[in-house]
């Protein structure tokens, strides 16, 4: 069934997902402008912060992959 440009832009996930990738795009910004506006020695512990919980997450990101292998070859 073909939607009309207007049916189109009415539907609810549509602006769902517009919504969803500008907050991807912005909350960085945002948090980088933060860090920024901080003081000297809260910049470097708020860039530390950072830093670690990129590692965790990615630490995180490969332990389920490697997961994931290991369950499929059982």
């Amino acid at each position: 069934m073909l939607m009309t440009p207007s049916s189109f832009l009415t539907e609810k996930w549509l602006w769902i997902i517009i919504g969803c990738l500008v907050l991807i795009l912005v909350t960085p910004l945002i948090v980088l402008l933060v860090i920024l506006t901080l003081p000297p020695i809260l910049k470097v512990t708020a860039t530390i912060i950072l830093l670690i919980g990129w590692g965790i997450a990615a630490g995180y990101k490969d332990w389920i992959i490697s997961k994931r292998k290991e369950n499929k070859r059982a």
